[in-house]
């Protein structure tokens, strides 16, 4: 797999704009519109009381102002600036039990879904990505949601409404002071929305990848790391892990910079603010056209205002970064899965597991030729076939198409006379039971990974598909037995385990076709005695198909197909194709006689 990760700049067409990846994170809000509902409207009366504040202020200072005999006025006063923060503090928190739910419970939808939507792009996109920066986008994109909805609901659109309700509260007492303010405020949110776009967004989104990077660089590592260690290479790794984080390093170290930059600027203009205002109210002061309470009213709105301003401009650094982060994900949910069921597809109708490809041409994307070109062939209900071949003579693609891992250029497959185009995909796999030549585990209990093939199954029926598999002995040997966890992948397992866990697994699904892709060929001579045992019990009544490059294992099979370059160029039974002169089996045979 190649490492492919672009730059910012080269990649401006193929990213979502800010308003698309908004637009995807506001869809999750309107779909629990009455907790959307209370967010807003508390939120808005909580806005009220503190629109009121710098009204409250000038009334207390006003009413102090005039003396101790007027102390009934001033309490009152006292109690209404104590009320109005009050009543702002309560309602606020209010708003806020409104988005816990509204955040948490989009934030788990957002994963389930882009879960859901990585699950069913294709072998080849799997292919392309590493899990591990997968795994990051996901999960950033949770986090860039939150972001996001807290910067649009709790910040941005109240701190609209209460700058621009203190802009014209000053503007209707004293125009000069009034359009200063709002200059000012339209100001710094412009140059913060302008700037953070411009300025800090490219280097942004250049160390969300390199983040990613890292995410996929050390999962790789990582999960590499019993070869690793085969190799004595911890140095090399940690040096080739070091290098991206060296490139994390500059590209954030640009980023942090860069918003660190606008903070100051930002900060500059917050001080001409706070100088215009207060120096303006003194001057109306001076000239008789505003009282002691007048004052007060500009300090508190401009304390108000610049807390407002200042969370405007860290929620819009915020919500860039929220942005980016679900940028992914956004792009996820609008890519269309690679291989699609056609609209109402029926679930596949499992029987005697026929096997015909008719016409069949098939490239894989990078290639210039087709490896198949109108490939026929019929495999019998309950007939043992074997491929053979060099690498890359597309015996494991023929698997990977009766799965429908791919689609097909020409031509169609048909399994029990159904095209494996036009069923349900989930459906048609269910009836196909592979065993690999390297059996990935899940990091979970023994009877869990057996029971993977049939989640229903019954713990008897478990233990019985072990026994069958030859699994029962070593599991029995093991201090929690069927509760057992395997490490990742199955690493606390042998090769020859994990083969027997694998076949457990196919005896449990019970499915009419069943392929061995290599499934002995990295074990010693007794396991292998074991698993083929395992093996043939499991063939019995089921159309199989045998990939194989150790001879031995396919001497049994019904019929050897032997490809080359997408064509059969031989099919007999071993005993004939053995004794074909100068036959391409035959030469197979030869060089591998010594194992056979």
């Amino acid at each position: 797999m190649t490492e492919h990760y672009e730059d910012a700049e080269d990649t401006k067409e193929r990213v979502l704009k800010n308003k698309q990846v908004l637009g995807f994170v506001a869809r999750f809000w309107t779909r629990r519109p009455w907790l959307l509902a209370g967010t807003v409207g508390f939120t808005l009366v909580a806005i009220a009381f503190d629109l009121a504040m710098p009204w409250a202020a000038g009334k207390l200072v006003d009413a102090v102002t005039a003396g101790p005999g007027n102390i009934d006025p001033a309490w009152r006063a006292w109690a209404v600036f104590v009320g109005v923060y009050l009543a702002f503090t309560v309602i606020r928190n209010i708003a806020v039990r409104f988005i816990i739910p509204l955040s948490a419970k989009n934030m788990k939808d957002m994963t389930d879904e882009a879960f859901q939507r990585v699950q069913s792009f294709s072998a080849d996109w799997h292919a392309d990505n590493f899990a591990g920066a997968t795994v990051r986008r996901l999960s950033r994109a949770m986090w860039g949601y939150d972001v996001v909805t807290d910067a649009a609901l709790m910040w941005f659109g109240p701190a609209a409404v209460v700058l621009i309700g203190l802009c014209i509260m000053m503007f209707l007492q004293w125009p000069l002071v009034g359009a200063f303010a709002l200059a000012a405020c339209a100001l710094y949110v412009l140059s913060n929305v302008v700037l953070t776009t411009l300025y800090a967004r490219p280097a942004n989104i250049k160390s969300v990848a390199l983040d990613s990077r890292i995410g996929g660089a050390i999962a790789d590592s990582i999960s590499s790391n019993a070869t690793v260690k085969s190799f004595g290479a911890e140095t090399r790794e940690e040096a080739r892990i070091a290098g991206v984080t060296t490139l994390w390093l500059k590209a954030t170290m640009t980023t942090w910079t860069r918003f660190t930059n606008l903070w100051l600027l930002h900060s500059l203009i917050l001080v001409a603010l706070q100088a215009g205002l207060t120096g303006l109210l003194v001057r109306e002061w001076s000239l008789g056209r505003a009282s002691p309470g007048g004052v007060a009213f500009a300090i508190t709105a401009f304390m108000l205002m610049t807390g407002y301003l200042r969370n405007i401009g860290d929620n819009i650094r915020m919500a860039q970064r929220g942005l980016d982060d679900s940028e992914d994900v956004a792009r996820y949910a609008t890519t269309d899965p690679q291989v699609l069921d056609l609209a109402g597809a029926a679930p596949f109708r499992a029987d005697l597991g026929e096997i015909v490809f008719d016409r069949v041409t098939f490239r894989y994307k990078s290639a210039e030729r087709p490896l198949y070109e109108r490939f026929n062939l019929r495999i019998a209900p309950g007939e043992r076939v074997a491929l053979v071949g060099p690498t890359g003579s597309g015996k494991s693609t023929f698997v990977k198409l009766v799965q429908r891992l791919y689609d097909l250029e020409g031509g169609e497959i048909l399994i029990d006379g159904q095209d494996v185009a036009k069923v349900a995909q989930a459906s048609l796999r269910r009836a196909i039971a592979v065993v690999p030549q390297d059996p990935a585990l899940f990091h979970r209990s023994l009877a869990d990974n057996i029971k993977y093939a049939r989640p229903d199954a019954t713990p008897e029926e478990i233990a019985l598909a072990a026994k069958r598999a030859r699994a029962d002995d070593f599991i029995a040997r093991l201090p929690k037995g069927y509760d057992t966890l395997v490490g990742e992948r199955g690493v606390k397992l042998s090769g020859g385990e994990r083969q027997r866990v694998a076949i457990a697994r196919a005896f449990l699904a019970d499915a009419p076709i069943l392929v061995l892709d290599e499934a002995t060929s990295s074990l010693d001579v007794e396991t292998e005695r074991q698993v083929q045992a395992a093996m043939e019990e499991l063939m019995v009544g089921r159309t199989t198909i045998v990939i194989a490059h150790r001879l031995s294992t396919i001497r049994g099979a019904d019929r050897i197909l032997v490809f080359d370059e997408g064509r059969i160029v031989e099919e007999g039974r071993h005993a004939d194709l053995v004794k074909k002169p100068g036959g391409a089996y035959a030469r197979l045979h030869a060089v591998t006689e010594g194992t056979v």
